[in-house]
């Protein structure tokens, strides 16, 4: 099992740039890696993957372009970038992660994913 631990969120003005982080904890396993968010009363919704492998992403039509998803293996640490936001991009951001065997997948479904983080809260003013 793998905790996640997120940080990195705040309240930012439209335009700036955040990064939120999510740290894996101690594990040798490989996984691939997600970013949700959700605003109260909508359902969650994906922003972002990456593969085990780190070489495949994939982006919501909404932040493609702006935000960008990395992972520094040696920290065991998965990244979120987040730049030109927007008050659309305000909500509670949740990583999450699943053991994944096929090097090359993402996923962008949350029923794809194993653990989760506990969520950081991104507020983007206008």
């Amino acid at each position: 099992q793998v905790q996640l631990v997120e940080s990195g969120g705040g309240l930012v003005q439209a335009g700036d740039s955040l990064r939120l982080s999510c740290a894996l904890g101690r594990t040798r396993s490989m996984y691939a890696m997600g970013w949700f968010r959700q605003t109260p009363g909508k359902e969650r919704e994906f922003v972002a993957a990456m593969s085990s492998s780190g070489d495949r992403t994939y982006y919501a039509d909404s932040v493609k372009g702006r935000f960008t998803i990395s992972r520094d293996n040696a920290k065991n640490t998965v990244y979120l970038q987040m730049s030109s936001l927007k008050p659309d991009d305000t909500a509670v951001y949740y990583c999450a992660a699943t053991r994944s065997y096929r090097d090359h997948y993402y996923y962008t479904r949350g029923s794809d994913y194993d653990y989760w983080g506990q969520g950081t809260q991104v507020t983007v003013s206008s």
